[in-house]
């Protein structure tokens, strides 16, 4: 699930002005040529559930914005708000057209309304109809990329996999991904259809796919592009919060382990060490984490997630702030990879995580 809804950048550190250039391109994998998509995506989750009241009209007017800044790939997945989400994208598509977005959808997780616990389902027959379901609700044919949400792991991963290559060869699927997944599968799913993108929580507070698990380096060697979720840490590297004081009754992270209490006074050192570096470099501490994570490489695309178009506009001007080796040497020794406190789930939250 794609949990990184951003309300608010302010730091009090000097920012340059905006540029809403246009974002620069990136390949996500190798099939057909590879997905062609801005650097930059917008992972729409918190439009819908999980952070607070939705409000449509703003989220109708932050991805029209995006658009107009080149931030076509948006991010979705048929649980997020039970459908909610696919439908607000479809009401874009049906404005401006369906060349001029690049829609990314997921199926896999059930749930009941209003509940965060989940079910995991990648029976056959349910890929089939969730992807019908999907394409209904976004208005459109075709589904860009396609992910597994999450791995049942009581089924083999070959059974899945086959029904995706069975809708793309139907047309109703361009291209095929995975979410948190280990190696082992990667490998596994890849040798049924080859994936053109793997999507996992990645950002400077979680590195699992750095060495611990292998899963950027197994992408790497398949040629699978790589899509990080949560790339400002769920909010905390915009150096804003403090406590879970202020958050809605029903935000995510009043339960997530990495905002509470002693784990969170000391995640809070870490963020702070931030700050030093982002001063330099004349921007924000969630630009500068975007920036790092942009840093990691061509086949990296980030999709952090805003209703806001000042935020969105902000995390689209982390695309031209250069890191040099020096830079990423010094938030390597701030925040190291084994610095952070927390599980970065509740166990709820973990069921077919790096499964």
């Amino acid at each position: 699930m794609q949990l990184d809804f951003v309300e608010s950048h302010r730091s009090g550190l000097p920012m340059s002005s905006p540029k809403a250039g246009p974002v620069p391109l990136r390949t996500l994998g190798t099939v057909d040529g590879g997905l062609r998509v801005p650097a930059l995506g917008l992972g729409c989750m918190g439009m819908s559930e999980f952070y607070g009241p939705r409000d449509d009209a703003q989220s109708m007017d932050t991805l029209r914005r995006a658009l107009d800044l080149g931030v076509t790939l948006l991010d979705s997945a048929d649980t997020y708000g039970h459908g909610h989400n696919e439908s607000l994208i479809g009401r874009l598509v049906q404005e401006r057209g369906r060349d001029a977005v690049t829609v990314a959808t997921k199926f896999g997780i059930q749930r009941e309304e209003g509940a965060y616990a989940r079910g995991i389902n990648n029976a056959p027959d349910y890929v089939r109809s969730a992807c019908e379901a999907s394409l209904k609700r976004l208005g459109i044919d075709t589904i860009d990329l396609y992910y597994i949400h999450r791995i049942d792991t009581t089924r083999d991963i070959e059974e899945p996999m086959n029904a995706l290559a069975g809708l793309v060869r139907d047309g109703k699927v361009r291209h095929v991904g995975i979410c948190e997944a280990s190696p082992a599968t990667l490998r596994r799913a890849h040798a049924v259809h080859p994936l053109t993108a793997v999507q996992t929580e990645y950002s400077l507070w979680t590195r699992d796919v750095e060495d611990e698990n292998g899963v950027l380096a197994t992408c790497r060697e398949l040629g699978i592009g790589f899509v990080p979720y949560s790339p400002l840490g769920r909010g905390f590297l915009t150096g804003t919060m403090t406590s879970t004081d202020g958050l809605a009754d029903d935000d995510f992270r009043r339960a997530n382990p990495r905002f509470q209490d002693e784990n969170l006074a000391a995640n809070l050192t870490l963020v702070q060490a931030l700050e030093s570096i982002a001063r330099e470099k004349r921007c924000t501490v969630a630009q500068l984490a975007l920036a790092w994570v942009l840093a990691q490489g061509d086949d990296v695309v980030p999709i952090p997630g805003t209703r806001q178009i000042r935020y969105l506009e902000q995390n689209v001007d982390s695309v031209s702030i250069s890191l040099e080796p020096a830079d990423l040497q010094r938030l390597e020794q701030v925040l190291p990879s084994d610095a952070v406190r927390g599980e970065r789930y509740t166990i709820e939250g973990m069921k077919g995580v790096n499964a």
